[in-house]
């Protein structure tokens, strides 16, 4: 009796919306569920494109994995964690961003039964933490290392990485002519890690295979004042300035103020601030320099200035574009023009402005350090262009992780068939619920051949019949074998030249076997109401110390529900200061 007595306790602020148990399980995984398949659609060379207007207006068409995850704008707790694998993917590999999030829906998809029928979810957890290890351990004894060829050879070998990265993009009726344009550029930087050395210039109009590499630094004319059309516009190994000072005519010092005890001295202030300029420009044009970029402006009197000594100047030059410069020119940007010596000072063996679409270009070319590139790209709408540009990236992404890590897989559903494959064998050989867990599991890396064939339209049913025919066999020879995506059929992905980096795949069942692990192992979901009335409030408050503090005083007008009429606050207002 007295334990019925005993008051309630409330550990939580009323209102807290709280879900657990099972409910709450089968609830996120159903909302992870809805998530891929938005991009289910989009994998292989046969994906669909999504189109997403945002509320600004903006109108985004692609089909990369991580793009779509990032502008979908998802609110669900547990389904951001598969925007955080996509964007982790993405930033690591480069590639892979749609087949990360397939695999986390289907692995938690697969799990659903299980704990539909009460099994615990940490046993799924240990049994799918050691499938991934299990894997990854096959992924790494499948590949095939391209270490050790001569430099035209794996030239050839990077490029079919790439051309695979391609094929499932817009731009993938151009793959060859993009891949090999990818791979020349990564091999320009050389051992260099940083992207921004790779710049990519867009510019509307013409087709796609008007696109072009520099191999050097290329950016569109900046701002140009009156007298830059006398300066020259091509130069033959010219010395090239840079600069982060502003090269015009102002008052050195703002707000200043000079007391004058004669007319006449005025005079001189006005001239000491030409001078200044004109030794600025002085110290430029004896530094030997034919060619000068400044971040900062270069104004009118400065480029005149040049273009009577047949020097070339740029001002508001992006700060991306001139370190690009500085590093294949082999220049360093300087703060101040004393003292130019000239170790600062870059070079190159062609500089020339050149019209490309209805743009105009400037382009270093044949750099002595050449640790630099650009690709400069044409395409019809800039919606197609942006695309383009994504697809590029993941492209140069791949092609780095090949060079770094230079062990490449088949690809087209071919190594997710042959791990699903070791993992069924692996699991029979277990006792025990893990058994079904691990079986799961493989069935559930059966979702990339299977989503390829349905994308492109084809049986899937029949297709995968055939690869675990294939891939049964004692031989081992049709470990290789995936979806032959022209034909419909099966085929050697390795003699077709489909393939992917190891590392791609590695990083891909790692973080979906994490994501899904992550939410098989949340049980409960505490969610704390918004103090609405609270924020209101705090709001109401700062605008009535705003409009009052001047006078001293506030008033704090509220109303029983919270909103007044015009008419109302006017009579509040009135009282308030009767009474006051």
């Amino acid at each position: 009796m007295a334990s019925m007595m005993q008051p309630q306790i409330i550990l939580l602020k009323e209102g807290t919306d709280t879900s657990q148990g099972k409910a709450q399980l089968l609830s996120n995984i159903n909302a992870v569920t809805a998530v891929g398949d938005v991009v289910r659609t989009t994998l292989g060379p046969r994906g669909m494109d999504k189109l997403i207007h945002d509320d600004k207006g903006s109108v985004t068409i692609s089909n990369d994995g991580a793009t779509i995850m990032k502008l979908l704008d998802i609110v669900h707790p547990a389904a951001k964690i598969l925007v955080d694998i996509a964007k982790s993917q993405d930033s690591e590999v480069g590639d892979g961003t749609t087949t990360v999030v397939l695999l986390a829906a289907e692995f938690l998809k697969e799990a659903k039964p299980f704990v539909e029928d009460g099994v615990h979810s940490q046993n799924l957890i240990r049994s799918y933490r050691t499938a991934s290890t299990l894997a990854i351990e096959k992924v790494k004894e499948l590949a095939v290392s391209i270490e050790g060829k001569s430099v035209e050879e794996k030239k050839g070998l990077l490029a079919k990485c790439a051309a695979t990265t391609l094929s499932s993009k817009l731009i993938g009726g151009e793959k060859e002519f993009f891949a090999t344009m990818v791979v020349d550029a990564v091999m320009a930087i050389g051992d260099d890690d940083r992207l921004n050395l790779i710049g990519i210039k867009k510019v509307p109009g013409g087709n796609m295979r008007d696109s072009f590499l520099v191999d050097g630094v290329a950016f569109k004319k900046t701002f140009s004042y009156a007298g830059f059309e006398q300066q020259p516009k091509k130069f033959l190994n010219p010395k090239i300035l840079l600069l982060n000072i502003e090269l015009e005519l102002k008052s050195e010092k703002e707000n200043a103020e000079i007391r004058l005890s004669d007319p006449s001295q005025y005079q001189s202030i006005v001239d000491a601030e030409w001078n200044i300029i004109y030794d600025k420009l002085d110290k430029c044009v004896e530094s030997g320099a034919k060619v000068v970029l400044s971040r900062l402006a270069i104004g009118d009197l400065a480029t005149q200035y040049f273009a009577d000594r047949d020097i070339f100047c740029a001002g508001r030059v992006a700060e991306e574009d001139l370190n690009r410069v500085a590093a294949a020119a082999g220049g360093t940007v300087q703060t101040s023009v004393n003292n130019i010596i000239p170790e600062v000072l870059g070079t190159c063996e062609i500089f020339e402005e050149k019209q490309v679409g209805g743009e105009r270009f400037n382009i270093f070319s044949g750099c002595p350090s050449g640790r630099t590139a650009t690709i400069v790209l044409r395409g019809g709408a800039d919606q197609f262009i942006e695309e383009a540009e994504r697809s590029l990236h993941d492209a140069i992404m791949i092609v780095r992780r090949a060079v770094k890590n230079s062990t490449v897989v088949p690809g087209g559903g071919a190594i997710d068939m042959e791990i699903s494959k070791y993992l069924r064998q692996h699991s029979r050989t277990i006792a025990g619920k893990s058994q079904l867990f691990i079986n799961s599991y493989a069935k559930a890396l059966e979702v990339i051949p299977r989503q390829l064939c349905d994308n492109a339209g084809f049986d899937a049913t029949d297709v995968l019949n055939k690869l675990r025919q294939k891939h049964a066999m004692q031989s081992g020879e049709g470990a290789s074998y995936g979806v032959d995506i022209n034909t419909g059929g099966i085929a050697d992905s390795f003699a077709n030249f489909v393939w992917e980096p190891a590392v791609v795949k590695i990083n891909a069942i790692n973080a979906a076997t994490e994501a899904a692990c992550l939410i098989l192992s949340v049980d409960e979901t505490v969610k704390n109401p918004k103090s609405e009335s609270a924020q209101g409030d705090a709001a109401a408050g700062a605008m009535g110390r705003g409009r009052g503090g001047g006078r001293g005083r506030d008033y704090n007008l509220k109303s029983p529900n919270g909103a007044l009429s015009l008419q109302n606050q006017e009579q509040a207002l009135e009282s308030a200061f009767l009474k006051s």
